[in-house]
């Protein structure tokens, strides 16, 4: 039989943050910041008497008073919520509930965050295609794919680890009528949260800071699950979840369900985070209504972050990469995945604009004729009547090749460049690679047959190989893993 709210809320049930987000938690928590106010109050008695106080089920009987603290009340010994108000053990009940979820969901944070360092680590060369508004774009790696999801997942925990949890102790109206200030702060330090300022009864900055930070994290776990629900598409195959889902209908089916709950996560997160942002404008020292409606949003915030850490953690572990596949699909657009690369090389001995115009001319015929890039880029300088030589350019005695510290990338033979590109042929004592004026590649031709084609352009039959050509990939993903772990580990989370 199945209880609780777990049958429509696949994505957070079963999760670690279940249990910790669940009525009898929520229970615990009421009873834990009653039981710290007796503490507070120098009354040991009274609060090992509340801790062990069985209030039993405070859901309907909280429709009278409008929330569960005044049933809770009438259950305790006798005085117990001395000098207290309603929405003082209902706030601290809540940065209680929130800090004992933040902790678990800070843990899956951390797995997911290890799992994918691994994934950079490993995959920091492999080649793969980029994509831009959904086309192939330029060539990339899987390992900066993957350096960059580790970052959102650094920056989640960051943000939901710095958010401040304090207590709440105000009074009936704010003031500490029947308490005082330094009772406020034992009170806090007992119930093991933040020492507030003020009373927060209508300051409600410590919920919408946890609301940004839980949408953030579910945002940016949401990314990581929309790249992983593309890239392991039939079409596209090049990652795979290691434990796929079935489907009632297909028995061929293994769908990336752990993504797909995380991105069911990312949908809802924002809307929730708005309402408890609209609950801010709250009127009087203490609100009718605005204080209510953050109490099911921010629980289901929490359950969602928690829900998407969790999977995000379970997707990562198991992740398949298929270099093979990628390898694959960089080749699919004939090489116009390196027009880019091509004009790079091609500015350096023509000028920008006329390369442009060469190789736009170039890609536009090898998508309408379907041919490779490399066979439409002589075709487009045969029609330009410019004389086109293309082979591997190999180095000179005193030109070796060099490789580039840090990637691994060796830069091709009479290169100049930083970013891996092969350069034009070696320069005659006479051309020094002057600066050459931009000229239309529509002009670059002869003026009569004797006189022949006025450039010859010799390119690097490398420039067209996609799977050399990542640019600084691997540089920047070292650069994305020296962030370690320990920046997490270092926020201090309260008891």
């Amino acid at each position: 039989m199945i209880t609780g709210d777990g049958l429509l809320n696949p994505a957070w049930s079963g999760a670690p943050v279940d249990g910790a987000t669940a009525d009898p938690a929520v229970l615990r928590a009421l009873l834990d910041a009653e039981a710290a106010l007796a503490r507070a109050q120098n009354r040991p008695d009274l609060a090992g008497a509340i801790a062990s106080a069985q209030a039993g089920d405070l859901g309907d009987l909280g429709h009278g008073g409008g929330n569960p603290v005044i049933p809770l009340v009438k259950a305790l010994p006798e005085g117990a919520h001395d000098g207290a108000t309603s929405q003082d053990v209902m706030d601290t009940a809540l940065m209680l509930v929130a800090a004992r979820a933040r902790r678990l969901i800070l843990a899956d944070l951390a797995a997911a965050a290890g799992a994918l360092e691994g994934l950079a680590r490993e995959h920091r060369d492999t080649p793969m295609p980029g994509r831009t508004l959904t086309q192939h774009a330029v060539p990339t790696t899987f390992g900066l794919k993957a350096a960059g999801w580790r970052s959102l997942v650094l920056d989640a925990h960051e943000r939901l680890g710095a958010v401040t949890l304090p207590a709440q102790l105000g009074g009936a109206g704010g003031t500490l009528a029947t308490l005082s200030v330094p009772l406020m702060e034992r009170f806090a330090r007992e119930v093991g949260l933040a020492v507030p300022v003020l009373p927060w009864h209508v300051l409600r900055t410590p919920v919408a800071d946890l609301a940004g930070a839980l949408a953030f994290c579910c945002g940016a776990l949401g990314k990581i699950a929309a790249d992983v629900l593309v890239l392991s598409r039939t079409e596209i195959g090049e990652v795979t979840e290691g434990s796929g889902g079935g489907s009632s209908a297909m028995p061929h089916k293994s769908n990336p369900v752990h993504a797909t709950l995380v991105a069911a996560c990312a949908r809802q997160a924002p809307a929730l985070a708005a309402i408890l942002y609209g609950s801010m404008a709250a009127e009087d020292e203490r609100p009718a209504g605005a204080w209510h409606a953050e109490w099911e949003p921010l629980r289901t915030l929490l359950r969602l972050a928690g829900g998407a850490a969790f999977h995000t953690a379970a997707t990562a572990g198991g992740l398949r990469v298929h270099p093979a596949r990628m390898r694959e699909n960089l080749s699919l657009t004939g090489g116009l995945i390196v027009a880019e690369r091509v004009m790079g090389e091609l500015s350096r001995q023509i000028g920008g604009k006329a390369a442009r115009e060469l190789l736009e001319t170039a890609s536009r015929d090898a998508a309408r004729l379907r041919m490779p890039l490399r066979q439409a880029f002589e075709l487009a300088c045969a029609n330009a009547e410019i004389s086109v030589e293309i082979d591997v350019i190999h180095p000179g005695p005193h030109n070796e090749e060099e490789e580039r510290p840090g990637d691994g990338h060796r830069l091709a033979p009479g290169s100049d460049r930083e970013d891996g590109r092969p350069g034009p042929a070696h320069p005659g004592p006479e051309d020094e690679r002057e600066e050459r004026p931009e000229t239309p590649a529509s002009s670059i031709r002869s003026d009569s047959a004797k006189e022949g084609p006025v450039r010859v352009i010799r390119i690097d039959s490398r420039v067209f190989d996609p799977t050399g050509y990542s640019g600084a990939a691997g540089e920047l993903v070292d650069r994305a893993l020296d962030r370690r772990l320990k920046e997490i580990a270092d926020v201090e989370l309260p008891r």
